[in-house]
């Protein structure tokens, strides 16, 4: 199986335009960097482990702390992991309670200075990953496990197949989540990522399903045609996207 690529082609002529600096918080680890004007990376990525318990104050902390190394940005992009809506969180499961119903857009542009969007973490890698043409599926393999359906390019928001009943009154995200990896090896985990696949691909029929997230380089199984493994950074990438209409 190919591995996806994680090298990054980092930008020595500038292209003229805004600055958007990209974040992608895990329930694992923080990761940033910027793009130029045209989607292409300025700086290498930066990351330092979520704060733990991972309130929005110890988090917000810790993104100030990681960002500032990284130079002038004029706009934000986050991916966030959980149900955002309007720039509000409405559910952070891999996070804190104290996550839910806060206005995180309005915040980090308090605390940053410049103006944040913010969407669910896996619709943003799936945005920087996608073709554009017909159904295609997303599923993040990662701390938990995040879902983004796109239907000819456009996004369909709030989808949380993580948390529906999978096998043995499992939910998806427990069956294939970091827990599952530390607790049944690589190997059992990649079987159960393969009845993840068996399970989505004649539900939602999807032209092309990816699998990305910081486990995906785990994997090892053999993957239908229409399934492909995509790089992590996508997260990171695909924050240029939030701001097209600008």
């Amino acid at each position: 199986m190919t591995k996806p690529k994680q090298a990054l082609r980092i930008t020595k002529t500038p292209r003229s335009g805004p600055r958007t600096l990209c974040i992608d918080i895990g329930g694992t680890g923080l990761k940033a960097l910027i793009l130029d004007a045209a989607g292409s990376p300025l700086t290498e990525r930066a990351r330092v482990k979520t704060p733990r318990p991972a309130q929005p104050l110890a988090v917000m902390d810790a993104l100030e702390e990681l960002v500032m190394p990284l130079g002038r940005f004029d706009r934000i992009s986050v991916g966030f992991p959980g149900v955002v809506e309007e720039g509000v969180v409405r559910t952070a499961p891999n996070l804190h309670p104290k996550w839910n119903g806060l206005p995180f857009a309005k915040q980090l542009t308090e605390r940053l200075g410049k103006p944040a969007r913010v969407l669910n973490d896996a619709g943003l890698q799936g945005a920087g990953v996608v073709e554009g043409k017909g159904v295609e599926l997303l599923l993040t393999l990662g701390t938990g496990m995040g879902c983004a359906l796109f239907v000819d390019g456009r996004y369909v928001p709030n989808l949380e197949l993580a948390h529906h009943p999978f096998r043995r009154g499992k939910t998806y995200e427990e069956y294939v989540g970091l827990g599952a990896l530390k607790k049944k090896g690589a190997a059992t985990w990649n079987h159960h990522v393969k009845r993840v696949v068996e399970q989505v691909l004649p539900v939602f029929n999807p032209r092309r399903l990816y699998l990305g997230g910081g486990n995906a380089t785990r994997l090892t199984l053999e993957l239908p045609k229409s399934v492909k493994v995509v790089s992590n950074l996508a997260g990171l990438l695909g924050g240029i996207v939030l701001w097209r209409d600008a």
